[in-house]
């Protein structure tokens, strides 16, 4: 059996987001998991463009994995390309979290 996880990054709270951060690089790092994508979405995208530590997460999971953001909150927040830059992929992610949750991705929020 596959073992595959989308973290979903929600809180705007930064010890919350860092945790399910933390988490993600670990499981990629430590090959816990087959695959792990990790979603910026909602209040978390301001933690990925402005913390220092949350971008080295990102820097850390996208050399392994792919990062996304939502591309609807990140452009009405003017986040998106910064986000790009930071190499997260900013698309409208309720169709890739949907398609991952139908190829069998466990979903985790943090």
């Amino acid at each position: 059996m596959s073992t595959k996880v989308i973290i979903i990054i929600g809180t705007g709270d930064r010890e919350k987001a860092i945790a399910g951060l933390m988490y993600a690089r670990n499981a990629l790092k430590k090959k816990w998991l087959d695959d792990v994508k990790v979603v910026f979405f909602g209040p978390s995208e301001k933690l990925a463009v402005h913390d220092t530590e949350v971008k080295w997460f990102i820097k850390e999971i996208t050399a392994l994995s792919d990062c996304f953001a939502c591309k609807a909150i990140s452009d009405k927040e003017g986040l998106s390309e910064k986000l790009g830059e930071a190499g997260v992929k900013v698309e409208y992610v309720g169709t890739t979290i949907s398609n991952a949750i139908k190829e069998g991705y466990l979903p985790m929020v943090w």
